[in-house]
């Protein structure tokens, strides 16, 4: 029996139902979590509901994040009047089911398409532990990898009409992407590398469709980065070059690549070769795509982005320094390149003429596919023991250990008229004193930049709110403002304690 398209879209829904189900679970004790990034999302969304700017909780524009996310979130508040931080479990949630149905659409329309891998695929997608991670976090991966899928559509439409039309949908969806995450900029890359190996298009339109194409993707980040330049000075905020060379970001792309696999720390060997190998795999097959005229299918475009997805992280963390490559960083790259290194099984499958043979293949894919399967539940479920049975919560700020802290709870409930108003509060975590005490502070200075560390030390009266579980390597820290400083305590907690500093 066969089935239309649209009656197989439904079936997904289990999918969607599922995911929403272990979202709504892995919140369940705490809520969602919340971490310095999510905070600066919130405080943006708060400001534009109040006074109609995207400023965070130190009142300055947001600028090491694109604003499309705090918009999101600021459009959301507006129309229900609830917080962020309250509604965020839904808004996870539906986000997940929504990724989880615009997969299941995308795999029913795969050449050649199969029910079984559609299944398989979608349910590991369901249990993969980096998305289930990413969705029960206030972050911007949330919809950032939703707008790839939506990308991923739009442009293979544009591949299979080439109408200026199609082509001005892929690029807005782009231009949209790169206000939610600069790291967007790979989808604009993925449409571009597209566009010049597209060898049914004649060279004169090829130049226009690329110049439409392009202006329009990054007509919404230009903003974004001249509007950031011209209130801050910077595009993207203070940025320091890297300390990690290219070798050892590569060895980090392979061992998130090898924790998808199922691998364990002992493995971890084979980060490099693997990593190596995937990127390998994916240039191979494009160039593979590329020759057989293949570049508008699904699978096609979903190895194109992986590849310049997967290259721009390392190469950027080669070259800028920010948090090492993790789960977080390489989301985005799960569902992609999970269907480019699965798809090509359903290539196999249809070569095999002999039906025994081609059973006894099948089976050995899917018993491997179900394995794999096995390992990301083990996975989820020892983290459920851990979050949700053993009443700890999503790790960040809205974990037990900081709803038990004494430091933050005197913060919940200080009094602000202990600060002089006209006197600046510094911070070693100033998303922290926000989150729990709506106190506006700046961050003390990175040792990196001299200046910047000269300059506070010239300043002659201050407090300083510190926490003592929060240190942070690339700040100055407690014992080097001491040295300079005659600190005068004001409070003091096992993990905290607020100080001043006032020059006789």
């Amino acid at each position: 029996m066969t089935f239309s398209k649209s009656i197989k879209d439904y079936d997904t829904l289990l999918a969607c139902a599922i995911g929403f189900y272990l979202i709504c679970l892995f919140c369940s004790y705490s809520g969602i979590g919340i971490s310095p990034d999510s905070i600066m999302y919130t405080s943006a969304a708060r400001s534009l509901n109040t006074n109609g700017t995207l400023q965070t909780f130190n009142h300055i524009p947001i600028v090491d994040f694109p604003v499309f996310y705090p918009i999101f979130l600021g459009v959301i508040m507006f129309i229900s009047r609830i917080d962020p931080v309250v509604f965020g479990t839904i808004l996870d949630a539906t986000l997940f089911a929504s990724l989880l149905f615009t997969s299941g659409w995308i795999m029913n329309r795969f050449v050649p398409s199969s029910q079984l891998y559609k299944w398989l695929m979608l349910t590991a997608i369901v249990f993969s532990p980096a998305l289930l991670q990413i969705y029960t976090y206030l972050w911007s991966e949330t919809l950032f990898i939703l707008e790839v899928l939506f990308f991923i559509i739009a442009f293979r439409e544009y591949l299979l009409k080439h109408t200026v039309k199609a082509l001005l949908i892929a690029a807005i969806i782009a231009a949209f992407s790169c206000v939610t995450r600069y790291a967007a900029v790979t989808i604009v890359g993925t449409g571009g590398l597209l566009l010049l190996l597209d060898r049914t298009l004649v060279l004169k339109k090829k130049i226009i469709h690329i110049l439409i194409y392009g202006f329009t993707c990054i007509s919404l980040l230009v903003a974004n980065l001249v509007f950031n330049a011209l209130h801050t000075g910077t595009g993207t905020g203070p940025r320091e070059p890297s300390i990690t060379p290219f070798s050892k970001n590569l060895y980090y792309f392979g061992t998130i690549m090898c924790d998808w696999m199922g691998f364990t720390p002992a493995q971890y060997f084979l980060a490099t070769p693997i990593a190596i190998v995937m990127l390998l795999g994916f240039i191979i097959a494009l160039a593979y795509n590329y020759y057989r005229r293949h570049l508008n299918s699904y699978e096609n475009l979903a190895i194109t982005f992986s590849l310049v997805y997967g290259l721009f992280i390392i190469l950027s963390s080669t070259f800028s320094r920010y948090e090492r490559i993790n789960h977080r960083l390489l989301s985005p790259l799960f569902i992609t390149s999970l269907w480019g290194y699965t798809s090509w099984g359903l290539l196999l499958l249809k070569s095999i003429s002999v039906k025994r043979t081609r059973l006894i293949v099948g089976t050995v894919m899917t018993v491997l596919m179900l394995g794999f399967i096995t390992k990301e539940f083990l996975i989820d479920y020892a983290r459920y023991k851990d979050q949700v049975a053993d009443d700890y919560g999503n790790p960040g700020y809205t974990d037990s250990g900081w709803q038990e802290s004494p430091f933050a709870n005197y913060l919940r409930t200080i009094d602000k008229k202990m600060f002089d108003p006209k006197v600046t509060i510094y911070t070693d975590a100033h998303e922290a004193v926000y989150f729990f005490s709506g106190i506006s502070s700046y961050l003390v200075p990175h040792k990196f930049f001299k200046k910047d560390v000269k300059k506070f030390y010239e300043i002659k009266h201050f407090y300083l709110i510190w926490f003592n579980n929060l240190e942070n390597p690339e700040l100055i820290n407690i014992k080097d403002i001491e040295k300079v400083k005659n600190l005068k305590l004001l409070k003091k907690f096992e993990d905290g304690a607020i100080y001043e500093y006032k020059e006789e």
